[in-house]
């Protein structure tokens, strides 16, 4: 399948991170926040954290995946789904409280930033790393995408394993795009949310915090019974 043209891509968090996010001007990576002393609302699952904390990058760009800003190329994540199912342990929130930033891979990359993609959650350890572009090919777009779809990215993402080409749907869902140390906000298009009342209160958010962006309700990225 043709890679899109542009690349969408997805972080998710909590609305109550969004002051601290203002204030940093940009999306920092786990370790860059620690750095600046920022404590965030956690939202990820911690066993999946301290293997992200430990796993390398390949060298070049380095590091560990804990020094990089990841993104979803879809919305509606597993992990979305697992906030909501109170799956998380310690995460106080649940997808109402969760928004999208939207970006696209075009501009987190320019002027050479480093990056690396993986073809699945990066904390498997056979997920396969990238750093060419090139081989953005290596992304599965037809579970992505595939009908049906909610605003354009298919609605399903539970493996089925009957099914062979759905037996890993849900790692393979779960690709990951990383960008080193930040993400400046002016490299975000939009935040999407789940009803006004999100809106509103994020818009107040931004606004407090002197950032300009687009705030927009899409159902279509969250858990509403579709």
């Amino acid at each position: 399948m043709n890679i899109p043209n542009p690349v969408h891509l997805f972080h998710i968090t909590a609305i109550a991170n969004l002051p601290a996010i203002c204030a940093a001007g940009a999306l920092l990576s786990k370790n860059a926040g620690a750095t600046a002393g920022i404590d965030y609302q956690n939202i990820a699952h911690q066993g999946a954290q301290g293997a992200r904390a430990g796993r390398a990058v390949p060298n070049p760009p380095g590091g560990v995946v804990h020094d990089y800003v990841p993104f979803y190329f879809a919305p509606r994540s597993p992990m979305l789904g697992a906030i909501e199912q109170g799956r998380v342990v310690n995460c106080l929130w649940r997808q109402r409280d969760i928004v999208h930033l939207e970006t696209t891979v075009e501009r987190v990359v320019v002027g050479n930033v480093p990056f690396v993609f993986y073809d699945r959650n990066a904390t498997l350890a056979f997920a396969r790393p990238f750093t060419d572009l090139a081989r953005l090919d290596a992304v599965a777009w037809d579970l992505l995408t595939e009908a049906p779809t909610l605003d354009g990215f298919c609605k399903y993402w539970h493996n089925k394993f009957n099914v062979e080409r759905f037996a890993d749907r849900m790692e393979r869902r779960q690709a990951e795009f990383l960008v080193r140390d930040r993400v400046p906000l002016d490299r975000l298009v939009r935040i999407g949310v789940m009803d006004e009342n999100c809106a509103a209160a994020v818009r107040t958010l931004l606004a407090d915090g002197g950032v300009d962006l687009p705030v927009e309700v899409k159902p279509d990225w969250y858990f509403l019974g579709q």
